[in-house]
């Protein structure tokens, strides 16, 4: 595994294996690796010649009341798990060379960015717009991975890859779960005990929804009541937005045809969590 830290090293790397015909797999990621990221990874191996992995904890997707400093960090346990895939190149672009002082360009998508998460944390997906532009420009893969369960960041990041024409194919991967359903996040270390317990209220309330409807409930407002409800009996759960909508737009839906996207954020004490399920109607 090659350890790459110089953007313009990076690019040259990337144009040279391209250059004789390998196919390059991107897995972008913030570190503090999960099972999550090593199916990506997986993946990545299956479907590419050359297999590049990036951490970077972005500094523009973090509001100044957000866990940037605080973010989990570690960068050793992080290597080793990536040493057992036999990856390609680790790329561990400084902060400094990505954000140079007087940085003024950043990228937006409009609408889809501002709808669920977007509405508490508006300026979280031009980071992120922002930092996977610059990283498909530098590492220039054939094809990069995500998870859906950050749904909403992916669906942005395929509008953006069609928007300025970035011939990257953007290959989504299914959420991986805790044993309880968790939804896996480098996040879920902030939870204490009592606060992880809590924590397994977000899955079932989402798998509340796909029985209700494989029951036949089409009526939205009756759903989402019946979930609310539900997280409400987990005191130390704090909702941010619960709702549902079309997968493909993230337009808010008011009754049940076809596929239909559940998603949430909650608090669980201090600790932001997010997830989803798509949910088909017979």
């Amino acid at each position: 595994m090659r350890e790459i830290k110089n953007p313009r090293e990076m690019y040259l790397y990337s144009l040279k294996a391209k250059s004789h015909g390998k196919r390059v797999g991107f897995v972008p990621t913030m570190g503090a690796l999960h099972e999550g990221h090593l199916s990506l990874v997986e993946e990545a191996k299956k479907k590419s010649d050359i297999v590049v992995v990036s951490i970077f904890v972005n500094p523009i997707q973090f509001a100044p009341n957000e866990d940037f400093t605080g973010y989990p960090r570690n960068t050793g346990r992080d290597k080793k798990l990536l040493k057992n895939f036999a990856i390609d190149v680790l790329f561990l672009p400084p902060a400094d060379k990505l954000f140079p002082d007087g940085f003024k360009t950043f990228v937006e998508v409009d609408v889809l960015s501002k709808k669920m998460c977007g509405r508490s944390r508006p300026a979280h997906f031009r980071g992120v717009a922002t930092i996977v532009t610059k990283l498909f420009n530098i590492v220039n893969p054939d094809v990069a991975f995500f998870g859906e369960k950050d749904y909403q960041q992916q669906l942005i990041i395929r509008q953006m890859a069609a928007d300025l024409n970035f011939p990257i194919e953007v290959v989504s991967l299914p959420t991986v779960r805790e044993f309880d359903g968790l939804a896996m996040s480098s996040r879920n270390a902030y939870l204490n005990q009592k606060e992880r317990k809590s924590a397994a209220i977000l899955y079932k309330a989402l798998s509340l929804a796909q029985r209700e409807i494989q029951s036949g409930e089409r009526d939205v407002n009756k759903l989402l009541f019946r979930l609310r409800s539900l997280i409400g009996s987990e005191p130390v759960v704090r909702l941010d937005y619960l709702l549902a909508a079309d997968p493909r737009t993230l337009q808010e839906v008011k009754s049940i045809k076809g596929k239909v996207l559940f998603a949430l954020a909650a608090y669980i004490g201090k600790t932001r969590l997010i997830d989803n399920l798509v949910v088909e109607a017979e």
